[in-house]
């Protein structure tokens, strides 16, 4: 049988935490886990980070070069040269992939709702995905919800989409109640009961809906609102009660989910929804919207929202929140839905469609 040799673009993996690099690191572990006869090469054009596998098989290669022409040339052509039996790239997959190419795509949300995103970032979103998807021998998506969506607006991919799913990071580290409490009273200066809700501050996100929600409830109810995440397009103004954390450590994030009274997950589409699964960790109750792939995740074991009103969102939190043994029972099954998604199981799905490309 031919050794397999894969080439993954990994410049992702040194990034800050979000769900694609989440989404890389995983897989690479869960790689680093699995069978032994298969060779990773890991280009990226930063230096290697501590965490990669320091085994024999897991090489990082650094490779410098612009970036518009690091993934379009540098890349794919020092894999050949390398050998590579399959090349893995995420959304962009160059034509010098030779036909053994394998490329990630979370989510088509750009193709969905347009106006989701900057112009500049849609046209090439636009052109670049379904271009990468048509000379992809296969496609891996994280959901059957992404799946779905990819077949139907991507001429051509039905029939080479295959569902590798996220699981949970492990930059999470569940902590006790009364040690969360300290962490993000000592960071953030939120000593009371909060909500918590997380993301990048795009129009996608939906943030503003959780911050309208809770000017509607969370006064009168004694609480706060705590928001993580990257500041972008579209930053709500400053409100009473509502706490701007920007990007947090994975030590206060952890302590954010576990301290939360609830985690508000307003987006508008999820191609997964990773922050689903990280709150169920914490044994944090989960309040989500109905877009991508959210219920899918959840599995019954959130509240997910017929829509996006503040009015629903608002009844919605102060429902959940007065009933505490629901609360429990919710927590209970966000544990037991978390074992649905591992990245063991992720890894020789991928691994399958790596041999399956290479034929070997």
């Amino acid at each position: 049988m031919p050794t397999l040799t894969v080439a993954i673009d990994a410049r992702l993996v040194t990034t800050r935490n979000t769900g694609d690099t989440s989404y890389w690191r995983g897989l690479i572990r869960g790689l680093a886990e699995g069978e032994t006869d298969a060779t990773y090469l890991l280009y990226s054009n930063a230096p290697r980070p501590d965490w990669i596998p320091d085994l024999q098989r897991f090489r990082w290669i650094h490779l410098d070069g612009p970036s518009r022409w690091w993934s379009l040339v540098r890349f794919p052509a020092a894999a050949r040269r390398a050998g590579a039996s399959v090349i893995h790239t995420q959304y962009s997959l160059s034509p010098l992939a030779w036909r053994r190419g394998v490329t990630t795509v979370h989510d088509v949300s750009f193709m969905i709702e347009p106006d989701w995103f900057k112009p500049k970032d849609r046209v090439l979103l636009q052109w670049q995905v379904p271009a990468s998807c048509r000379r992809a021998r296969k496609v891996l998506t994280v959901s059957e919800t992404s799946k779905g969506e990819i077949e139907r607006l991507i001429p051509g991919t039905r029939g080479k989409v295959v569902v590798t799913p996220n699981a949970l990071g492990d930059n999470i580290m569940p902590v006790s109640p009364e040690q969360a409490r300290q962490v993000v009273a000592e960071s953030f200066g939120v000593a009371g009961p909060y909500l918590f809700a997380l993301g990048t501050r795009w129009p996608r996100k939906n943030l503003r809906l959780a911050v309208e929600a809770f000017q509607r409830l969370g006064p009168a109810m004694g609480l706060s609102l705590v928001v993580s995440g990257q500041p972008g397009w579209g930053v709500e103004a400053n409100c009473p009660g509502v706490v701007y954390t920007g990007y947090v450590s994975d030590e206060q994030l952890s302590a954010l989910y576990c301290g939360a009274s609830l985690f508000l997950l307003p987006s508008l589409h999820e191609g997964f929804g990773i922050p689903i699964l990280e709150a169920f960790a914490c044994s944090c109750p989960v309040l989500c919207g109905p877009g991508g792939a959210m219920p899918e995740v959840a599995g019954g074991a959130a509240r997910v929202t017929a829509g996006y009103s503040a009015e629903e969102w608002a009844g919605a939190v102060a429902d959940l929140l007065s009933d505490s043994s629901n609360l429990d029972a919710m927590r209970a099954r966000g544990h037991e839905r978390l074992q649905h998604y591992d990245w063991g199981t992720t890894a020789r799905l991928t691994t399958d469609v790596y041999r399956e490309v290479a034929g070997c």
